[in-house]
């Protein structure tokens, strides 16, 4: 395995040393998550505890109207005007006409690709109000969310991998914007343009802010570019015979990543993602002790499903403690006591707000993956914002200080695997790469 650490050559963007806000170089993420951890959290995600995920995709979005499934650029077509056959203008108008059947056909495509799989077995589905009776039958001490609304359903998320969809376009544009210009701690004087494939003016949105501000900043660019390495990775390449072939689009890489296309921009947004993983990893690392007490399991209703699960959930977090490198956190809302709370509570408002943008993204199979990658991070800053209560957990008994729901933990844990195969996935595109100079 070639690591990132080497001299990147070509249009590969030059990742190594040490990340910006903490004291861990990306060499040692480079390994510790290709080796231990990628292989350990592909095991975990497939078992059945965390391979479904109950998830409400009708609520309707609550900043414009909803513009439809199909979100590809010029896609609503027009009717061409009637004319006689011997009007000049005719080769034009079938040029027009050749163009609008394409269109439909790339939306219906659009459709297609971005539609759930909703198949689930009569067992599964007996299984799923055995589950819910079992966590109703909890203490709970936070909001659980839209998933006990009656619009929400379990989703098989093995059955639904996240990967290209033909979901692009203004509609996509507008929901990235939005999370960017309305959400994120940024100068004004820095310009964002509506298309995020387009790098920014200036010297960057998160140079002259403080430590919370940058770090919200870098967790959200992260998101945004493991998501982008996980449409690349898995493109739909060709289509026949009723089989489709996905596998990794090295041009649409380089569009989004490589630095002469983007005046730089890429390596920043892949230094963002190894950041996004170091406070995933941090929190994982944290939570440890609130699964490690024996009254707490991850009730599927099989007795030797739960344990495995369990056993290897526990495996997992030893993994993560033994990184030696964590974000330190301490560093954050450090301040003055009634600043710092302020800042903590802005943090949590506008991160809340950037979760019910999810609901404006056109594209089921995109929405879905949205929303669970959000909650994984809320999920993972509230483990972070919540030492003490961890600390001070019951031994036996559930505590009003800190709880976690079956979705927190779904969502936290494959979140968390996005990110580890966006890395994983980094070694692919240089390999590709370096084949193609």
């Amino acid at each position: 395995l070639v690591l990132l650490s080497n001299a990147f050559s070509g249009c590969f963007p030059q990742l190594t040393g040490v990340l910006d806000d903490c004291f861990c170089d990306i060499e040692s993420i480079d390994v510790f998550n290709n080796f231990k951890i990628y292989p350990r959290i592909q095991k975990l995600t497939e078992r059945d505890y965390f391979r479904y995920y109950r998830v409400n995709l009708n609520r309707p979005c609550p900043f414009w109207a909803d513009d439809s499934h199909c979100s590809i650029k010029d896609c609503q077509v027009e009717p061409c005007p009637e004319v006689s056959s011997t009007d000049p203008q005719l080769s034009t108008l079938y040029s027009q006409v050749a163009n609008a059947n394409t269109d439909i056909v790339d939306c219906e495509q659009a459709q297609d690709l971005g539609a759930i799989n909703s198949t689930l077995s009569n067992y599964s589905k007996e299984a799923f109000e055995d589950w819910a009776r079992h966590d109703d039958a909890q203490d709970h001490f936070c909001e659980l969310d839209d998933e006990t609304s009656p619009d929400a359903d379990y989703v098989d998320l093995l059955l639904n991998p996240e990967r290209y969809t033909g979901y692009k376009g203004p509609s996509a544009w507008r929901v990235w914007n939005s999370i960017y210009e309305e959400n994120c701690f940024k100068p004004r004087s820095v310009y964002r343009p509506l298309n995020p494939l387009v790098p920014p003016r200036g010297k960057g949105c998160s140079s002259s802010l403080c430590l919370e501000k940058r770090v919200f900043y870098r967790l959200i660019s992260g998101l945004h570019s493991s998501i982008n390495i996980h449409l690349c990775a898995e493109y739909l390449l060709a289509e026949g015979w009723g089989k489709s072939l996905w596998g990794p689009n090295v041009q649409e890489f380089r569009q989004r990543f490589d630095p002469a296309e983007t005046k730089g921009e890429g390596t920043r947004r892949l230094k963002n993602l190894y950041f996004l993983y170091l406070i995933e990893l941090r929190a994982l690392s944290k939570v440890a002790p609130y699964f490690d007490r024996a009254f707490v399991n991850l009730y599927t209703g099989d007795h030797q499903e739960d344990q495995a699960s369990k056993e290897l959930l526990l495996q997992f977090f030893n993994e993560t403690k033994a990184f030696p490198m964590h974000f330190d956190e301490k560093s954050m809302f450090a301040g003055q006591k009634i600043e710092a709370k302020t800042l903590k509570e802005e943090f949590r408002l506008h991160f809340k707000n950037i979760s019910r943008i999810m609901d404006c993204v056109g594209c089921s199979k995109c929405r879905l993956w949205g929303k669970l990658q959000t909650q994984g991070l809320g999920t993972a800053l509230k483990i972070l914002f919540s030492e003490k209560e961890i600390k001070n957990l019951p031994e036996h008994s559930p505590s009003k200080g800190f709880q976690l729901t079956r979705q927190e933990i779904v969502a936290l844990l494959n979140g968390f695997g996005r990110l580890s195969t966006s890395i994983h996935q980094l070694h692919s595109f240089r390999a590709l790469l370096k084949e193609k100079r």
